[in-house]
């Protein structure tokens, strides 16, 4: 069987000791991650124990908001390179008694934690963190704003599955305004030479002053046409101030920018389609064409993302 060769971080790599959005890492951390994923991506595939670097690190996983896919693959990220994993549970800690997050915290990081996932409504929290706690920061979702593994982990499945971003289109469908994963992609998308498009109704649009290079299309045969890839995101009526008003509209949203094996069409043949989940099928995204593993990544997404969280953990983490 092949030895598994693991790549070489770059000189001076991750001196910030923290990942708090796309913009932290320099082109060559990021393609450093991306390489090192599909290192550890061969050890999942063939169901292999991965080198256990992380033995003896804590990692305190926190998050203040609901989440299955992030939460459980840094869990699972952690436990495959041996370190030691504390699922923090919000719902029966100290917040409840009034203690403030920073507290919270706090009083984790000193119980010794290596590293702390955080996942968090507040967009700032992070950043805060990462002033005053000694253990590195990693950013599990803030807000409407950043979710830099999701971008990470997408861009792994992309150039594992289909090929280097460089000069790929890449159609990003749904509620953009609310949606941090889009934030992100396009950040990371863009940097690495692909073309981004935001399809979708123009309320659920980002302002003209965020994200002004990429060119937005309302209607879904134009904004798809000769992509390489379309990417379903669901309607985030928690974060929406008129819920009422967009849930009215999310009825006729399927019919006009619903993603099916008819609307793949307009893309380029041989097109993927992709969703960073928790999906709502046939609102954005029928489910036929989910579950086709002809077309869909969706699956290979999940795959990739313990994968980018085990590169993460590996590069924030394995320090002496």
């Amino acid at each position: 069987m092949t030895e598994l060769q693991k790549p070489l971080a770059p000189k001076n790599a991750f001196s910030a000791n923290r990942l708090i959005g796309v913009d932290d890492l320099s082109d060559a951390e990021i393609y450093y991650l991306l390489d090192l994923a599909e290192y550890y991506a061969g050890f999942v595939d063939r169901s292999e124990p991965a080198p256990q670097i992380l033995t003896g690190k804590t990692q305190i996983n926190l998050f203040f908001e609901d989440s299955t896919r992030t939460n459980l693959s840094f869990e699972l990220a952690g436990k495959k390179l041996g370190t030691d994993v504390i699922n923090v549970p919000v719902a029966a800690s100290s917040l409840h008694k009034g203690e403030s997050l920073v507290d919270t915290a706090r009083t984790l990081a000193a119980m010794g934690a290596d590293v702390m996932v955080v996942r968090a409504k507040e967009e700032g929290l992070h950043e805060q963190l990462s002033k005053i706690l000694d253990c590195a920061i990693v950013n599990g979702g803030a807000g409407a704003l950043e979710h830099p593994t999701q971008a990470l982990l997408d861009a792994a499945t992309i150039t594992m599955e289909v090929g280097p971003l460089k000069d790929k289109t890449i159609a990003i469908c749904g509620d953009v305004k609310h949606s941090r994963v889009a934030s992100s992609d396009a950040q990371l998308f863009t940097r690495l030479g692909a073309t981004v498009r935001f399809v979708g109704p123009a309320a659920l649009m980002p302002s003209s002053n965020e994200f002004p290079d990429v060119e937005r299309f309302k209607s879904l045969a134009t904004g798809l046409d000769n992509a390489d890839i379309a990417m379903g995101l669901r309607m985030q009526f928690e974060r929406m101030a008129d819920t009422d008003k967009i849930r009215e509209a999310a009825k006729d949203y399927f019919n006009e920018f619903g993603l099916t094996h008819e609307t793949m069409k307009h893309a380029k043949s041989g097109a993927k389609v992709m969703h960073p989940g928790p999906m709502n099928r046939g609102v954005e995204i029928c489910g036929n064409l989910a579950d086709d593993r002809s077309v869909s990544l969706i699956e290979k997404q999940v795959f990739y993302g313990v994968a980018i969280r085990m590169a993460v953990l590996d590069a924030l983490s394995a320090k002496e």
